[in-house]
C-alpha cells in the first residue's frame, strides 16, 4: 500500500470511518453495478461478509451528472432490514473536483447535523446512513413552501465552520477551469469543430469584467454548498426536515454566489430559464434566509442588497458551469451533451449580463434600485 493510502486509512480509522480500495464505474447498467455494490458492502462491513448476495437489494435514488446515489437494503441474519446510501463518483473527475477537500468538509458538515451520517469511503465514493426523504425536482424547488424551507436550511449551512483557509474559491476555480477548458483537443472531428467556434479570448475578458464588478459588492464570505440543484435537496415533509446533500463543490465562497447559483438551478438540466425566479420569488427566499423566524421583518434595503448580489453572481455561475461542461465533454464517459450545455449556460450569461451588471454598477454607485432597473413581474428570458 502506498504511504498516502496508509495515512488516509489511518485517518479514517481515527474517525471510525470504514474504508475500502474498491472502485465502481457509475456508468455501468444498474444490474452490473449491483454485483460490485454487494462486493463493496461485504468488504467494508464485516458482519455482512458471509451473507448471501440475495440479501442485498440495490436501488437507484437519484443521479447528478457527476455522481450516482444508490440505496442498499440488507436483510441481516436476524431478519432485520438495514439500509445505507452509497454515492458513486464519476471516474476521471480529479481535474474538476478536489476530493480531499470534499472529504475534509464532509466530516465537519456531517458532525454539524447536515445530511446523513458518514459511514465510509471507497475508491470513488462514500457510504452514508440512509435518509428517509424525497429528492426534489426543479419544479419542487420553485414552490413557495419548499423555497422557504431551503432558504432556512441554507442559512444554517452558511454558519458551518470548516478548519483551514477561509479564502473564497470561486475565482480560483474559474481560473483553473478556464486554463483547462481553453486548451482541449477532441478526437471527435465534429466536437472539435464546435469547440473551435468558442472565443476564449472573449470568455477571458468576460471573466475579468465580471470579477471586477462582483468584487466591489463585498458579498459576505460563507461556507457555501456551491451546487444546490434539486437533486442535492431532500425533504421529509412528515418530519419537516430538509437535507442538503453532496458536498463535491463545497468551499468557502460568496453568499451571493451560492444563492444565485441555486436560483439558476430552477431551470434544471434543460436550462429553461423562463423558470428563473422573478424579484418577488427571490424576495420570498431572501426573507426566510435572512430572518428565518421573522421573515416579514426583513428590511427592504437588505432585500435589495441580496437581490443585487444573487443576480450578479448568477452570471458567475453560468461561466463556472459552462467551463466545467467543456472539461466534462472531454473526459466524461457519461452520455450527456456537455458541449451543448456549455452553449446554453454561456448564452444565458450573455443574455443577462447587461441587465445585471448595470444593476450591480448602479447599486455600487449608490443609485436607488427602482422599476426602471427591474420589474416585479419580470422573468429572465
Amino acid at each position: 500500500m502506498e504511504v498516502a493510502e496508509q495515512k488516509a486509512s489511518q485517518g479514517y480509522a481515527s474517525l471510525n470511518i470504514l474504508s475500502s480500495p474498491l472502485t465502481i464505474d457509475p456508468s455501468l447498467p444498474l444490474p452490473h453495478i449491483k454485483n460490485h455494490i454487494v462486493e463493496l458492502c461485504k468488504d467494508m462491513f464485516k458482519d455482512w461478509s458471509k451473507l448471501d448476495d440475495s440479501c442485498f437489494l440495490v436501488e437507484r435514488i437519484s443521479g447528478g451528472i457527476t455522481n450516482l446515489l444508490l440505496k442498499v437494503s440488507v436483510k441481516e441474519e436476524n431478519c432485520v432490514d438495514v439500509s445505507i446510501a452509497i454515492r458513486l463518483f464519476e471516474l476521471n473527475t480529479d481535474s474538476i473536483i478536489d476530493r480531499q477537500r470534499e472529504l475534509q468538509a464532509t466530516k465537519y458538515i456531517s458532525a454539524a447535523g447536515f445530511g446523513a451520517k458518514w459511514l465510509g469511503v471507497f475508491g470513488n465514493g462514500m457510504v452514508h446512513s440512509f435518509i428517509i426523504a424525497n429528492t426534489l425536482t426543479p419544479s419542487d424547488m420553485r414552490e413557495p413552501k419548499q423555497a422557504a424551507k431551503i432558504a432556512k436550511q441554507l442559512q444554517r449551512f452558511h454558519q458551518v465552520e470548516i478548519p483551514g483557509s477561509k479564502e473564497p474559491q470561486l475565482w480560483n476555480e474559474i481560473r483553473k477551469f478556464f486554463e483547462q477548458a481553453s486548451v482541449l483537443e477532441f478526437d471527435d472531428i465534429k466536437k472539435q469543430k464546435i469547440y473551435e467556434t468558442i472565443s476564449f479570448a472573449k470568455v477571458h475578458d468576460e471573466i475579468v469584467e465580471l470579477k471586477e464588478v462582483t468584487d466591489r459588492l463585498n458579498s459576505p464570505v460563507v461556507y457555501a454548498h456551491n451546487d444546490l440543484l434539486s437533486g442535492n435537496v431532500m425533504i421529509n415533509n412528515e418530519q419537516d426536515k430538509v437535507y442538503l446533500i453532496d458536498y463535491e463543490y463545497a468551499s468557502y465562497n460568496y453568499r451571493g454566489y451560492d444563492i444565485g447559483n441555486h436560483f439558476a438551478e430552477y431551470a434544471g438540466f434543460d436550462c429553461d430559464y423562463t423558470f428563473y425566479p422573478n424579484r418577488n420569488e427571490q424576495y420570498h427566499f431572501f426573507r426566510h434566509y435572512l430572518q428565518p423566524e421573522r421573515p416579514n421583518e426583513v428590511a427592504r434595503e437588505d432585500l435589495e442588497t441580496l437581490y443585487v448580489e444573487a443576480n450578479a453572481y448568477a452570471l458567475a455561475s453560468h461561466i463556472f458551469w459552462a467551463l466545467w461542461a467543456l472539461i466534462q465533454a472531454k473526459v466524461s464517459p457519461i452520455d450527456f451533451d456537455y458541449l451543448g450545455y456549455f452553449f446554453l449556460r454561456y448564452k444565458e450569461y450573455k443574455g443577462q449580463k447587461d441587465k445585471y451588471l448595470l444593476l450591480a454598477r448602479s447599486y455600487i454607485a449608490g443609485c436607488k434600485i427602482n422599476g426602471n432597473i427591474h420589474s416585479d413581474q419580470t422573468h429572465l428570458k
